[in-house]
């Protein structure tokens, strides 16, 4: 008598394994303070890379401040979840994760809005084809930073290919972070009368951040050199 096999079973459905977390600050368009259980860490969005805003010795390139501000409006103080690929941290000790507000992926969103690029670093290549391909609808539509020929690529942002397409008034903004202004912005009589010896003096005022120009800015609380203090 022949026997009967028994009914396979259904298998099982894979879930993806998100961990809860606190976003603190965005520290550009894709890197964020957040807190985990307790603990403050540093994350670094996985195979995203959007152009640089603090990066020493670095120029603040073209999109980097629309992508940072959307990150930073988007993202701070709200409870995300996590999800990790396969390497925990990267070479600066950042935590490695793909980032989700409600039921979106922001490492999606940022491709999207054409603030970010894909960028490829084995083995944490979970998402790549899916993201290449909201990478290419944003190229298509030449969004954000593929409205420039050439500046994004698969090694990074060649600012040099961004600069003779950009509005004259539009570059000139992006030249005034490479270093101090020649020339200071002229001081009202209002803002020469304030004045703040550290950032917890401006935060007690209410009056963070502040911009250059602004009553109280000061050029010693600027280490970066971006115009905005005690951000």
């Amino acid at each position: 008598m022949q026997s009967i096999p028994p009914p396979s079973l259904p298998r099982p459905q894979t879930t993806k394994k998100l961990i809860d977390a606190k976003v603190n600050r965005a520290v550009d368009g894709d890197t964020l303070e957040v807190t985990i259980n307790g603990k403050k860490e540093t994350v670094r969005m996985i195979l995203v890379d959007t152009p640089e805003t603090k990066k020493p010795n670095t120029p603040v390139q073209p999109f980097g401040p629309e992508a940072s501000t959307f990150t930073k409006e988007t993202l701070e103080g709200k409870d995300v979840k996590l999800e990790r690929d396969v390497s925990v941290r990267d070479q600066y000790k950042r935590l490695l994760y793909y980032v989700y507000i409600g039921d979106k992926m922001f490492n999606e969103m940022l491709l999207e809005k054409g603030f970010a690029r894909v960028a490829v670093f084995p083995p944490d290549v979970k998402y790549v084809d899916q993201f290449r391909e909201i990478q290419k609808k944003a190229q298509e539509a030449k969004l954000g930073i593929w409205s420039f020929e050439n500046y994004a690529t698969d090694k990074g942002f060649d600012d040099s290919k961004a600069k003779k397409d950009i509005p004259i008034d539009m570059n000139a903004k992006f030249e005034t972070h490479k270093s101090a202004p020649a020339v200071k912005p002229k001081e009202t009589s209002a803002a020469s009368n304030i004045h703040y010896n550290n950032c917890t003096e401006v935060k007690k005022a209410g009056k963070a951040p502040l911009h250059r120009g602004d009553p109280g800015y000061s050029s010693k609380l600027d280490r970066d050199g971006d115009g905005i203090v005690c951000e």
